[in-house]
């Protein structure tokens, strides 16, 4: 595979053919790229709604209504969106959860590798918490690197993908209960595959030129 061909050629979706619905293993190929995302520390700072029904991607337009009409289309024509939710905190309930399953999953030799991954996630989340006091935005900078998982991984399965921050957040908040999750809603991503009307699918990709973004040491 030459992943930069998907690099170069993956683009936002403007409009998407609300014929087209992904195959159950597209979708499961999907979900296994978000659940396996990077993250500082094995954190895991997320949730992901993923809506495939009329239903679901109805109850998620509600939050483009408005003042964020013009991606209202994307969503209810687009074969699944994925809401990403970032958890407003990284308690210590969350970090023995973490914690727990990392032991299921045999990540320790014993209780001394459990207490040192212990140590160590604690000490970058209380880090955030208490002397930067930026917890929240490092906690979705997390969620973040699952956006872009998703999105590279979107293209090498041939999937259109349109990630979505213009949304009513308190609406979307509303409508899926997140607060009581203790969650918040961060960003949508629609899934699907690009329409004849997508006018974004016919221009060309552009970007700085190396020389710009990367020095060479």
């Amino acid at each position: 595979m030459n992943i930069a061909h998907y690099a170069k050629t993956r683009y936002t979706t403007k409009a998407f053919d609300p014929d087209f619905t992904l195959s159950p293993d597209q979708l499961e190929q999907i979900e296994t790229l978000l659940r396996h995302s990077p993250s500082s520390t094995n954190s895991q700072p997320w949730h992901f709604f993923i809506a495939g029904s009329e239903e679901g991607k109805a109850r998620v337009a509600k939050a483009t209504a408005d003042g964020y009409a013009f991606n209202q289309a994307k969503v209810l024509n687009a074969s699944h969106v994925v809401v990403f939710c970032t958890r407003i905190a990284l308690d210590d309930a969350y970090l023995q959860t973490l914690l727990d399953q990392e032991e299921r999953d045999g990540r320790f030799a014993g209780a001394e590798a459990r207490a040192g991954q212990l140590k160590t996630r604690s000490l970058f989340a209380d880090m955030h918490r208490f002397e930067l006091r930026d917890a929240s935005h490092w906690l979705e900078k997390q969620v973040y690197l699952a956006v872009g998982t998703l999105l590279l991984g979107a293209s090498a399965l041939e999937i259109d993908a349109c990630p979505i921050e213009g949304f009513d957040q308190r609406a979307l908040s509303e409508e899926l209960g997140l607060r009581e999750k203790g969650l918040v809603a961060s960003v949508i991503v629609a899934l699907g595959r690009r329409s004849d009307k997508d006018f974004n699918a016919k221009l060309p990709k552009s970007r700085l030129p190396a020389d710009a973004v990367i020095t060479r040491l």
